[in-house]
């Protein structure tokens, strides 16, 4: 395996995204079943979106919190229904692995609306320097990794509009969803 890739390497891979189910619970009974769903997950893919920030000093609260499985990925409008209680219970399970890239300010933003004990986070840009991965951003270790490349369009998106399209929702699941194949290949490279 490759341990670096071009950009031009990466422009010419297919473009990829989740193709699994998106839901963006809301009321409490579909936080309930969302949480109940990742509950049974042993490893779930992680990420969170902030409304970027435009402005010198301008700061932006965490808007969005995605949890992914292969099949089902959950958008938490952080924005609107804060961190319950249920959700913060899988963020603090050591039994459940929550892999993501760059994720120690994620935690820290998610830590600054609702303190809590983060439980069993892996940041796959770890494994990845410690397998000699030089590039270890989310589109350069997808492309690496899984042959394919990632859209970034939305990345610079309101995450705190009142409703999200469908184009942020597919960009939130897929980042969601990548950190996870990431660190599922991550880990078979490891054990070769």
């Amino acid at each position: 395996m490759n341990n670096t890739i071009t950009k031009e390497e990466i422009d010419a891979l297919p473009l990829k995204a989740f193709e699994g189910q998106i839901s963006i619970p809301l009321s409490d009974r579909d936080i309930n079943e969302a949480v109940d769903y990742l509950r049974n997950a042993s490893i779930l893919g992680f990420d969170t979106e902030t409304r970027p920030n435009f402005k010198k000093g301008q700061h932006h609260k965490v808007a969005l919190l995605q949890l992914s499985t292969r099949e089902r990925a959950f958008l938490f409008r952080i924005n609107k229904i804060g961190l319950p209680q249920n959700v913060k219970s899988i963020l603090t399970d050591t039994s459940i692995i929550k892999a993501g890239a760059a994720i120690h300010d994620d935690i820290k933003a998610l830590r600054q609306i609702s303190d809590f004990t983060p439980g069993s986070f892996t940041d796959i840009q770890t494994i990845a320097h410690e397998l000699g991965i030089e590039h270890s951003g989310l589109k350069p270790l997808t492309a690496l990794l899984l042959n394919f490349k990632l859209s970034k369009a939305q990345q610079t998106s309101n995450w705190e509009n009142p409703f999200l399209t469908k184009a942020q929702q597919l960009y939130a699941a897929t980042d969601a969803w990548v950190s996870l194949e990431i660190y599922n290949k991550l880990t078979e490279l490891k054990n070769m």
